[in-house]
């Protein structure tokens, strides 16, 4: 009969130890931060170098930038909800820590969204700010990016502020969809995908192109910030449970 408490670990269970995932991190890092400075670097050279749009002039090019903080608005948010699922059901130990290391760098991205839409929109539409269902489910976004960061250093016990952050998290996900498809289900500003749809993208491959790689190099720098700021929080952690445990020797 097989020794189960001799069973070799699974991944999961490595990576839940916060000293594996220090060293693991700490590998990875370099390589992230590499990619995605190469992927910007050719994205956008490639986008500014685009020829200018026939119905939005030069003012195409900001699209570049936009569209990639718009997306990761809400992919940020989404792979906080799957941390969160990590800290109510599987009870992950970093769960918590890639929801709390995430929110700011989310909030960022979201707040870079609005203002490069408004700048876009400016000429475009005459405006700087409409009422429009995306650009308010954004701005709500936003709002609960903020709502996030203000509930989980409200407490100083990460323990106490975790499962609160994960409901909040898991509620506050019913408006990614929202944002997603609001220019389907309403009638907006703002046209309708050019990129992901069932008969292909209707953007050429000029702009598509510049697009796409922007896109993929702001994505690897949100996962190398975001590991960034997991593993401060990790060391943050340990040195205030060193510094309780030291205090409680002290007063012993």
């Amino acid at each position: 009969m097989t020794d189960m408490s001799a069973a070799k670990p699974s991944r999961f269970t490595i990576l839940a130890n916060p000293t594996r995932f220090l060293e693991l991190s700490g590998r990875l890092q370099p390589w992230l931060y590499a990619l995605a400075l190469i992927a910007l670097a050719f994205g956008l050279t490639l986008g500014f170098r685009a020829p200018p749009d026939y119905q939005q002039g030069a003012t195409v090019q900001i699209m570049f930038i936009h569209v990639p903080f718009a997306w990761l608005s809400m992919m940020i948010w989404t792979v906080m909800s799957v941390s969160a699922l990590g800290t109510l059901v599987w009870r992950h130990p970093l769960a918590d820590v890639a929801v709390k290391a995430a929110a700011p760098i989310g909030a960022v991205f979201t707040a870079l969204a609005l203002i490069t839409g408004s700048i876009w929109g400016r000429p475009m539409w005459g405006t700087w700010w409409v009422w429009d269902a995306r650009l308010t489910s954004v701005f709500i976004l936003f709002l609960m990016y903020l709502g996030l960061i203000a509930l989980t250093r409200a407490l100083d016990e990460p323990g106490r502020s975790a499962k609160a952050a994960a409901i909040l998290v898991l509620v506050g996900f019913v408006n990614i969809p929202i944002i997603k498809f609001s220019v389907d289900w309403w009638n907006t500003l703002h046209q309708s995908a050019s990129v992901i749809r069932v008969d292909g993208p209707a953007m050429p491959p000029v702009f598509l192109i510049p697009l796409l790689v922007s896109a993929a190099g702001f994505t690897l720098l949100f996962f190398a910030l975001h590991l960034t700021a997991m593993r401060t929080e990790v060391l943050r952690r340990r040195v205030a449970a060193l510094s309780r445990l030291a205090a409680r020797r002290a007063e012993a």
